[in-house]
């Protein structure tokens, strides 16, 4: 029974992620080949979306590229071998780019604008959104469960740990946890070893 349900749910995704392929490969901006997306939950701005070769997105994720912001033109760009995990929720107003063979687990949320609040009298639903810096994720890193990175840029090969709230730049091979994120260990090419970090991700004198 348990094979029978795992080949069912094989191939209810191969035919998810060939209808996609039919409906919107030629709406989106780039979709490369062998690229599968299975049941999003939302598609916005096809035409400002690159997603390049070998790409996997998991069931249920949400992917915009709007013109909401006055003078902006969107872009959201997803590089060849990257794997987007379930249920993440991947928001572009200025530019958001995600580089190659990244992972992210599931519940992610990625986003280059966030609500306004400024007007105490207003719900915030009904406030302007605010343009924040460009997001680009580097090649190569990992974004665990939970996270979010919300106008920031982070290196290649980096670490972020699940539930982290990451507002600031990384740097390459870095591993950052917590809300709001700090770094606790980057790599030292020098000593060639990963080596513990103060909270910008200086070594510490004498740590490890």
């Amino acid at each position: 029974m348990g094979n029978q349900v795992a080949f069912s749910i094989r191939l209810r995704n191969a035919l998810s992620a060939r209808l996609f392929r039919l409906r919107y490969g030629r709406r989106l901006a780039a979709f490369g080949p062998g690229t599968n997306v299975v049941r999003p939950e939302m598609l916005i701005g096809a035409h400002n979306i690159s997603i390049g070769a070998g790409v996997v997105i998991a069931p249920n994720v949400y992917l915009a590229a709007m013109e909401i912001i006055p003078g902006n033109k969107p872009t959201l760009t997803i590089d060849d071998g990257t794997r987007i995990g379930r249920n993440n929720h991947i928001f572009a107003t200025s530019r958001i780019h995600i580089g190659k063979r990244v992972l992210t687990a599931g519940n992610v949320y990625i986003a280059d604008n966030s609500h306004g609040y400024e007007d105490p009298d207003v719900a915030v639903l009904d406030q302007p959104l605010l343009q924040l810096a460009p997001v680009s994720i580097g090649d190569g890193t990992w974004i665990g469960n939970g996270a979010s990175v919300l106008g920031a840029s982070v290196g290649r090969n980096c670490v972020i740990g699940a539930g982290a709230v990451l507002r600031s730049n990384v740097p390459d091979h870095c591993l950052v946890v917590g809300a709001p994120a700090r770094i606790i260990k980057r790599y030292d090419r020098v000593q060639d070893r990963w080596r513990r970090t103060e909270p910008d991700g200086s070594f510490r004198n004498g740590g490890d």
